[in-house]
């Protein structure tokens, strides 16, 4: 059962990324030429920008530094539609990531979380709870054992007030044993088809009939060859959108909050699956992983 209210509270990691687009093989111990640009980021942002886009009214709850890098993401986000809930911290710096780009669209990322690696269960205000109806929670909060009590707290404070729940794996690498106990009960995982493997051993969406004894429904994204939703009631597959892959940085996450709009707002698993991927075509066809802050029109 899907609670009411229109407020998404979504936990994760707010940074920069610094996008470099190269062109053929980077030359190791040499030079490579590239297009480089700076553009908001970090998975839980990327969800809260693209649910405002979407016409949802999204809080982030995040830790950022106490640096100009902070105070950007801050801006950018407000600008977007997105409250901000953060905490500051007073030693670290705020999440920085270099991404990857090569030709062909796909990107190698290399994540320093700063701030957000700090996170700690007092980030996170029980009255943000109280006023929503849903809680996402971005994976890199659970991977990392430095933020995994702020992650597992907040899961247990949204439950305790009544709010549905969605968890993004986020990285198949960083998948750790336990991590199905620390997400039983979640009502929606969203993996993509390699955290799925690590998971369940198989890319097979099918393979995701395995967790409903630990989640109430999976929904699986495996890139072109579209998405598929999995619960007791069987499962239910989509096409993926037919554009020209430009950056896939953020693609999983726009595919998030297209999906969690839609189903939030009472879509059937198709429709909600048909939003999700949507959003996603539209993340990768251009550079970086949110909507430029100069256009972004409503998804619904």
């Amino acid at each position: 059962m899907r609670a009411a209210g229109s407020g998404i509270v979504v936990v994760g990691d707010a940074g920069l990324d610094v996008v470099a687009r190269h062109s053929g093989p980077i030359v190791h111990g040499g030079d490579s030429r590239a297009s480089v640009t700076i553009e908001p980021g970090g998975a839980g942002a990327n969800t809260a920008v693209w649910l405002a886009a979407c016409g949802s009214s999204p809080v982030l709850v995040a830790r950022v530094g106490a640096d100009s890098a902070g105070r950007q993401v801050h801006a950018e986000l407000t600008s977007a539609g997105v409250r901000c809930a953060f905490a500051v911290d007073p030693d670290a710096a705020t999440c920085c990531v270099v991404v990857l780009v090569d030709d062909t669209g796909q990107r190698t990322m290399l994540p320093d979380r700063g701030a957000n690696a700090r996170f700690s269960p007092e980030d996170v205000n029980p009255e943000l709870l109280a006023g929503s109806s849903h809680l996402h929670l971005s994976g890199y909060v659970l991977l990392d054992a430095s933020s995994r009590p702020a992650g597992l707290e907040v899961l247990r404070m949204a439950r305790e007030a009544g709010l549905t729940t969605s968890v993004d794996p986020q990285s198949a690498a960083l998948v750790y044993d336990g991590v199905l106990d620390d997400i039983r009960g979640v009502d929606l995982l969203l993996p993509n088809a390699e955290e799925l493997v690590a998971l369940t051993g198989s890319a097979d969406p099918v393979s995701a009939v395995a967790l409903l004894d630990v989640v109430g429904a999976v929904a699986a994204t495996s890139g072109a060859d579209g998405a598929s939703w999995v619960d007791a009631d069987g499962v239910v597959p989509v096409p993926a959108t037919d554009v020209e892959c430009v950056d896939s940085t953020g693609a999983g996450d726009a595919f998030d909050a297209g999906l969690l709009a839609a189903w939030l707002a009472g879509a059937s698993r198709r429709d909600a699956l048909l939003g999700g991927v949507r959003a996603a075509g539209r993340a990768v066809s251009s550079v970086g992983a949110q909507p430029p802050l100069r256009a972004q029109p409503s998804m619904t």
